[in-house]
């Protein structure tokens, strides 16, 4: 059985999710390819080839993917994945906007947010936020499907060494441009990649407070800063920091919840974390039921004696 897996990169850095998605391609069991679409993206395809378990590389490099567009990648891959009997990409922005226009494309319906691989055509997946576990069968003549990273432990990024191929053919739809991006820049680490992560819901109060408070423990824990939607509808922080069903998934060894009280659709974003940590002052907030810890208590008095202690 032959696997393709797009790459989830920036064209200069392969993103670790790719290496959960081969980690889910290996489970299912066969050869798996890396497709690479992107300008100047060689540095991406060079290390796409040094993951564990990779047995090729497409590298399609032109202006035309420069920016990911997922009209145009989407094409380039429908006409790849005839050669296929699986198309994989990790459950991030770009894959989950690049592959439904995949199935699309392909006349065939499409597993979204893989957690577990039974069988070469069985799947689980998330339901109702979480709250139900669906067991999926697929007799599709290409199994397309998005993986949840968090569900699988990352292949290693290095000891492969797969042959890179050149990929001539462009798709270049024509019925989008790339106008503009804002990015975020902060000098803590990334999110969904953070081996603790601090978050605040609407509990903090404010977008003030919501620094004053979390920002000291962030620092002394080296960690990530995450928030519910509340807060971040609320303005307390940017939409980058949202965790949950429509937000980042995320599954940190250390999960510390702020003035969280735990609706049903941030519980989908975090409980696969390894520990999780609740300070909030309702005794009865949902979140306490996966919390490993708890501590009911004001938030502004509670958080600084933390970090006085640590």
């Amino acid at each position: 059985m032959s696997i393709l897996v797009i790459a989830d990169h920036n064209n200069q850095t392969l993103n670790g999710a790719t290496l959960n998605v081969v980690a889910a391609a290996q489970k299912i069991g066969g050869d798996i390819t890396v497709l690479v679409a992107g300008s100047g993206a060689q540095a991406v395809a060079d290390a796409a080839a040094k993951v564990a378990g990779v047995s090729k590389v497409l590298l399609a490099d032109n202006a035309a993917y420069a920016n990911q567009l997922a009209e145009n990648v989407a094409g380039l891959v429908a006409d790849l994945a005839k050669g296929y009997k699986y198309v994989l990409a990790a459950s991030t922005t770009t894959g989950k906007n690049i592959l439904p226009r995949v199935a699309a494309l392909l006349d065939v319906s499409m597993i979204t947010d893989i957690i577990s691989v039974e069988s070469a055509n069985t799947f689980k997946r998330p339901i109702y936020a979480g709250n139900a576990i669906a067991t999926v069968q697929s007799d599709e003549a290409i199994i397309v499907g998005t993986v949840r990273g968090t569900a699988f432990d990352p292949v290693a990024a290095e000891g492969g060494s797969a042959a890179i191929e050149t990929v001539g053919e462009v798709k270049d739809a024509g019925i989008s441009k790339f106008v503009s991006e804002e990015i975020v820049k902060l000098d803590r680490p990334e999110l969904t990649a953070a081996r603790i992560v601090v978050s605040g819901g609407r509990g903090v109060g404010s977008g003030e407070n919501y620094h004053k408070v979390l920002d000291p423990l962030a620092d002394k824990l080296g960690a990530a800063q995450g928030a519910s939607r509340a807060a971040v509808d609320a303005g307390f922080v940017p939409n980058d920091f949202q965790v949950g069903q429509t937000g980042k998934i995320v599954a940190p060894e250390l999960y510390i919840a702020v003035g969280i009280s735990g609706a049903i659709q941030h519980l989908a974003g975090m409980k696969d974390s390894k520990v999780i940590v609740a300070i909030n002052k309702d005794e009865e907030a949902p979140i306490n039921s996966v919390a490993d810890y708890w501590l009911v208590g004001d938030l502004n008095a509670v958080v600084p004696e933390l970090v006085s202690k640590l």
